[in-house]
């Protein structure tokens, strides 16, 4: 029987990401399974007992308790003898690449689902692409969850051409279609928008995601603020947690926050009814894994307007599921959100259900991340 641990520095990126890949394992293997995150009593409570959950004190940021964490994990890893570990995030992965080099763990898997210097200048930039570069070296194998993070990898030398592959089309754990019904989506387009007063005939743009200037919200609040200045059918619906950090304009959130036409609809573990009520769904970021939510909205049949950046480029034909625009160009984010106002929704929004079914299905990935790691582990079983 095998022995697989999965490495996030909190539990949220466990759940999202990692959960159904988890489920499918045990579902088609007889492996057994562990988590390690920082501690999270309610998501220990509501996992299966198939998986262990092993808490270890983790905390976004930089901090010497990090130290603390990788000795605890060392421990972990060479009591437990894990065949092999999969870590993402940050702290996670630094922390479990170094424990599981030191405990001899024989396939050390990367799962780099987003680069963090890529948002950083100067010195800032070549300490946290230094860090990047070292979590590299000391893992047997690297999977970015997107084509063209890969070939950034590549190109800023943070690993050879021959080492590091996507799986399938990429993403994390594609879409569950089950979830994301778009059969569903006329009465959870009408139920959203009785709940906010927003008329059948409203044109609603829409985002999913944190409330930071790295997720390009100074740009589209700043062409919202344009939008919705000079047409009053024009809504922004936004869709998490109000974690604002300090990169983001106050005087644009000021504007946001006192306009009846933005909605801040908080936190939802629903997110495909939203999304349903969304003429347009919008992702400005400076930089992403993957992007998720594009290949969500466009599951729920619904036109996307993204930034040239790695990751969400691999979920958006250009022109024909939505547009593209550069990051940082509120201007020409502006002028691609009036642009969508007048497009054929349907079709774009048709091409990319197609796009979706055939290249983000979840069980299909599921199928073939399960096939990755017997590949992985048969190797590390032959260099033992």
């Amino acid at each position: 029987m095998k022995k697989i641990c999965f490495i996030t520095t909190v539990s949220d990126t466990l759940d999202a990401f990692v959960l159904e890949t988890a489920k499918y394992i045990h579902e088609h293997t007889d492996w057994d399974i562990t988590f390690v995150s920082d501690y999270d009593e309610g998501f220990a409570g509501r996992l299966p007992g198939y998986i262990r959950f092993h808490p270890i004190a983790m905390k976004r940021g930089v901090s010497l308790s990090g130290v603390k964490a990788m000795l605890e994990m060392k421990r972990f890893f060479a009591r437990e003898k894990f065949d092999l570990i999969q870590y993402s995030t940050p702290n996670a992965s630094l922390y479990a690449s170094m424990a599981g080099k030191l405990a001899g763990v024989p396939v050390r898997l990367y799962c780099q689902w987003g680069m963090v210097f890529v948002g950083f200048t100067g010195l800032k930039r070549r300490i946290f692409k230094g860090i990047e570069r070292t979590v590299c070296r000391l893992s047997t194998w690297i999977e970015p969850d997107s084509p063209s993070n890969l070939n950034f990898a590549h190109r800023e030398g943070l690993y050879p051409p021959t080492v590091g592959s996507v799986i399938w089309k990429g993403s994390a754990c594609g879409v569950n279609l089950n979830k994301f019904d778009v059969s569903q989506k006329e009465g959870y387009r009408r139920s959203i928008r009785a709940r906010y007063g927003i008329p059948e005939d409203g044109f609603v743009y829409g985002y999913a995601g944190r409330i930071t200037r790295d997720k390009g919200i100074n740009e589209l609040l700043a062409a919202a603020r344009a939008i919705l200045g000079d047409t009053p059918g024009a809504y922004l619906l936004l869709v998490g947690e109000e974690e604002v950090d300090e990169g983001v304009d106050r005087d644009l959130y000021g504007w946001a926050k006192a306009c009846d036409r933005v909605i801040f609809a908080g936190l939802t573990h629903v997110v495909e009814q939203y999304m349903s009520a969304m003429d347009c769904y919008v992702l400005p970021s400076y930089r992403e894994g993957f992007g998720m939510s594009v290949v969500e909205a466009e599951a729920m049949a619904v036109p996307v307007i993204i930034t040239n950046v790695p990751g969400p480029i691999d979920g958006i034909i250009e022109n024909e599921t939505g547009f593209v625009v550069e990051k940082g160009d509120a201007p020409g984010l502006e002028r691609a959100m009036r642009r969508m106002m007048a497009a054929d929704l349907a079709y774009y929004g048709n091409n990319g259900l197609a796009l979706v079914r055939n290249g983000f299905e979840q069980q299909r990935l599921l199928g073939y991340i399960l096939e990755d790691r017997k590949r992985l582990m048969q190797v590390g079983d032959e260099e033992r």
